[in-house]
């Protein structure tokens, strides 16, 4: 396992041309960074280019040590998974069925599980505590189960870097709190790299050691997170007035 699972150096990303420049972060095995912000500022663009949806416009991204682009599709993905804000809906699928299409980096031409397959979609369900749903359908279980499965569909393939876009914008309160317990949790154990956008300060400051803030679309302030998402750095990071922060904040 890599020192460094994702590294971004002096990355530019953007949709039709460069629109945020000079981003340059690593993510140590077991280590959780956060792109933080306002919405709109660019965090999942960064999110997209470091998966290898969106090409980047300068720089580099290495994965394991090795240039994205030199990975082919399938290898790739047996190295980093990507959870988006919203949740797939298949419809007439079960929890396990969706958990399972997570090993289609490893499964044959005809996408059928081995018994190792089988066990690690197992072993994924457990880890997130949804072995019981395990033959519910996805589309009748709460938004929280939902995110659990999904996370477990990442965790099923096996993957050294985790990236997460907004991943508890859906959650109320307690789900959000148990998603990033069952998260730390998960990172320690596996050894993944992490990155996750969030716009909730707070939680970035606690969940993860590390955090990359972004605004207008640019590179606001980087460093560890409990020193850049002190009260004056998160005023000055969404251009909230002091008043007016610590009357709602204070």
């Amino acid at each position: 396992m890599a020192d460094y699972p994702l590294e971004a150096l002096d990355l530019a990303v953007g949709y039709d041309g460069p629109l945020i420049r000079h981003v340059s972060f690593r993510v140590g095995a077991g280590e959780i960074v956060a792109l933080i912000g306002p919405n709109g500022s660019g965090k999942s663009t960064i999110l997209k280019t470091l998966s290898g949806q969106l090409k980047s416009w300068g720089g580099q991204i290495r994965v394991c040590g090795r240039e994205l682009g030199s990975f082919p599709p399938k290898e790739l993905s047996q190295k980093l998974a990507l959870l988006l804000t919203e949740p797939i809906r298949p419809e007439r699928m079960t929890c396990r069925e969706v958990v399972e299409t997570g090993r289609y980096p490893y499964t044959g031409y005809f996408g059928r599980l081995s018994a190792k397959d089988s066990r690690v979609v197992e072993e994924s369900m457990a880890l997130v505590e949804m072995e019981a749903f395990a033959g519910a359908s996805f589309t009748e279980i709460s938004d929280g189960q939902r995110q659990r499965v999904m996370l477990a569909r990442a965790v099923c393939q096996e993957p050294e870097v985790l990236l997460l876009d907004e991943p508890t914008a859906f959650l109320d309160i307690y789900h959000k709190a148990t998603f990033f317990q069952l998260l730390r949790q998960l990172t320690e154990e596996r050894k993944m790299g992490v990155v996750i956008s969030m716009h909730e300060p707070e939680l970035a400051a606690r969940v993860a050691g590390y955090a990359v803030c972004i605004r207008e679309r640019a590179v606001f302030r980087m460093g560890k997170a409990e020193e850049v998402l002190r009260p004056e750095g998160v005023r000055e990071l969404f251009g909230v007035p002091e008043a007016l922060y610590e009357r709602y904040y204070g």
